[in-house]
C-alpha cells in the first residue's frame, strides 16, 4: 500500500453523452475541470467535442478554448491532453467491410498530435494497441506500433510526457518495446484501464496480473469503468497505483444519482481520506513525474 496518491479527473470523453452532466462545449469543459481541481484532482484528463455534434472532436481551436480557460483559473491542475482522436475505423459490416462508414476519422501521426503541438500540455494520452471498442458494431480503435512509435518520438521531442493507457496485457509487451526503444523517458506513467469491453475485465485477478507486468519504476494508475469507479479508488493504492475518476468513465455517484465531475472527484478525496492516504497536490505530481510546465 502506499500513503500518496494523486487524483485524475476524465472530464469528458469522446463518446456521445448520455446524461446532462456531461460538458459539451469548451466553456464547459473548461469549467468542470475547474471545479475538479478545486475538489482535489491534481491531474485533468481533456477531451474536446464538437458543440453542435456533441461528438469528439480534434478540433485545435476547441482545445485551445480549453485549455487557455483553465490555465487562466485560480487552481493550476496539471493539463492531460487526449492523443486518442484520429485512428477511428468504422467498417461497413461483415459481409461488406468496405467502403468505411461515417464515424471514420483517420489521420496521420503529427496531425493527431497538432492540438499538443500547440497548447504543449504537460502530459498527453497515447493509446497503447488496436481493439475492438464496444460491444456492437465494427467501430475499431487503432493504434499501430508504426503510429505509436512516431506520436511517441514527438511527444519526447516537444517536452511531453506520454501517459500510457493500457487496456490488456500484450499492451505492456508494447510498452517495454518504447521504453527499451528510448521513446519514453524515466519516469514512465502508465493508466491501467479495467473494464472496456472486449479488453481486460475489472476483476482483482486480472488487474494484478497487469500489475505484475509493469516495467521497473513505473508510476502508474488504475481504474475502471461504470459502477466499479469509486471501488478503484480504495483498491488503486493497496497495489500502489494511483487515482482516476470522471465522466468519461462513470455516470453515477450512487445508485440512481447522476453526478458531476466535482463529486466524484469530492468522494473520491473522502474514500482515501478514510483508509489514510492522502492526495497529492499538482505541484507534487510535477515535481515527481519531472513534468515541464510550457505555459
Amino acid at each position: 500500500m502506499i500513503s500518496e496518491v494523486f487524483v485524475t479527473c476524465a472530464i469528458t470523453g469522446g463518446g456521445m453523452p448520455k446524461h446532462p452532466n456531461v460538458p459539451i462545449t469548451p466553456e464547459e469543459i473548461a469549467d468542470s475541470a475547474i471545479e475538479a481541481a478545486r475538489a482535489g484532482a491534481a491531474v485533468v484528463h481533456i477531451h474536446v467535442r464538437d458543440p453542435e455534434s456533441r461528438r469528439g472532436s480534434r478540433d485545435p481551436a476547441l482545445y485551445r478554448a480549453v485549455v487557455e480557460r483553465v490555465r487562466r483559473a485560480d487552481v493550476k491542475p496539471v493539463i492531460n491532453l487526449t492523443g486518442g482522436q484520429g485512428g477511428d475505423l468504422v467498417l461497413g459490416g461483415p459481409d461488406s467491410p468496405l467502403p468505411l462508414m461515417a464515424g471514420t476519422d483517420m489521420v496521420g501521426a503529427l496531425e493527431r498530435l497538432a492540438h499538443v503541438e500547440e497548447l504543449r500540455p504537460e502530459i498527453c494520452t497515447l493509446d497503447c494497441g488496436t481493439m475492438n471498442y464496444g460491444t456492437e458494431g465494427d467501430y475499431i480503435l487503432t493504434n499501430s506500433s508504426g503510429m505509436l512509435r512516431a506520436m511517441a518520438a514527438r511527444l519526447q521531442v516537444l517536452g511531453v510526457r506520454p501517459e500510457l493507457e493500457v487496456f490488456d496485457t500484450g499492451q505492456l509487451v508494447f510498452v517495454r518495446d518504447l521504453i527499451k526503444e528510448r521513446l519514453v523517458d524515466d519516469p514512465p506513467l502508465i493508466q491501467l484501464c479495467m473494464g472496456i469491453p472486449y479488453g481486460a475485465p475489472d476483476d482483482p485477478t486480472t488487474l494484478m496480473a497487469l500489475v505484475h507486468r509493469l516495467p521497473p519504476r513505473a508510476i502508474y494508475s488504475a481504474f475502471s469503468i461504470g459502477r466499479m469507479q469509486l471501488p478503484y479508488v480504495a483498491l488503486a493504492p493497496l497495489i500502489g497505483a494511483n487515482v482516476r475518476v470522471g465522466l468519461e468513465d462513470n455516470l453515477y455517484i450512487s445508485r440512481g444519482r447522476l453526478a458531476t465531475n466535482a463529486e466524484l472527484v469530492h468522494r473520491a478525496v473522502q474514500i482515501l481520506e478514510r483508509i489514510g492516504v492522502r492526495t497529492m497536490s499538482s505541484d507534487e505530481v510535477r515535481e515527481k513525474l519531472a513534468l515541464k510546465v510550457h505555459a
